[in-house]
């Protein structure tokens, strides 16, 4: 992906979940509080929180930041460097020695803090589909659809 196309999805996600805190307390202030717009919310708030973690993890790959400066020629056992190795999935920059040994640059806590947002929006959204077929199938919400019997004028 291009610089400019991340960028945008980060500023995007951020823009996103400050949004989704605002609705959030905004619908904690007002209530009564439907459960599956609340988990709807939070969806917005952890999803957009994963894409912003991502991008964050992204650019550290993609840029380097002082990367490639702290690859020394040889490692502590003395065996000369390799090669450079940049992943963007899982996020990693990588010094890798001619004895097999790599020193790795990105936290491995960028990785984790991604995988477990994610997780986490998948089990809210699964959490918010629940919540609304739940009312919807609820006695009271079907009986106050229900037309009365019996309530026809006489003419």
């Amino acid at each position: 992906m291009s610089v400019p196309l991340m960028g945008m999805l980060l500023l995007l996600s951020v823009a996103m979940a400050g949004a989704g805190i605002v609705i959030a307390v905004l619908l904690l202030k007002n209530p009564p509080l439907p459960p599956a717009a609340f988990c709807a919310v939070l969806v917005l708030i952890v999803a957009s929180s994963t894409a912003a973690v991502y991008c964050y993890g992204w650019f550290s790959v993609t840029l380097g930041g002082p990367f490639p400066e702290l690859c020394e020629d040889r490692n502590a056992s003395g065996a000369e460097l390799a090669s450079l190795k940049q992943e963007y999935w899982p996020l990693r920059n990588a010094c890798v020695y001619s004895d097999g040994s790599t020193v790795e640059y990105v936290s491995p806590s960028v990785n984790v803090v991604v995988r477990v947002l994610a997780g986490l929006a998948v089990v809210l959204t699964g959490a918010a589909v629940f919540l609304r077929r739940r009312v919807r199938r609820s006695p009271e919400s079907t009986a106050a659809q229900r037309p009365t019997v019996g309530t026809a004028s006489a003419e």
